[in-house]
């Protein structure tokens, strides 16, 4: 994931619309586009702090991503921020729509 073309190709606001569409009905209108940007900056933390984003990560190594503590994780930001009330299983759609909007632009390829 530290490739610098992922990078490139990655869009924020192009993001934000794929989750949005990507959510079930029911939550569509329930976050704004800020919110879901809020997310994703937690999740990219996360990342980070797992050494996911390192520039020397070998290309072809398989990152092992555990959805339940990435939720957990961006759960105690939210908490600590005061940030809107989220629910695990909202901010699991959110990190499943942010994965298969960078799987869908070739990030995992």
């Amino acid at each position: 994931m530290g490739n610098e073309k992922d990078l490139i190709q990655y869009d924020e606001d192009d993001a934000v619309k794929f989750i949005q569409n990507y959510l079930p009905q029911e939550m569509k209108e329930k976050y704004t586009d800020d919110e879901i940007n809020y997310i994703i900056d937690i999740v990219y933390d996360f990342y980070d702090e797992k050494g996911f984003m390192d520039e020397d990560t070998d290309e072809n190594s398989v990152v092992d991503i555990d959805e339940d503590e990435i939720v957990a994780y961006v759960l105690k930001y939210t908490k600590k921020d005061k940030v809107n009330n989220f629910t695990a299983d909202d901010i699991a759609f959110i990190i499943q729509g942010e994965l298969a909007y960078c799987d869908s632009i070739g990030i995992f390829e």
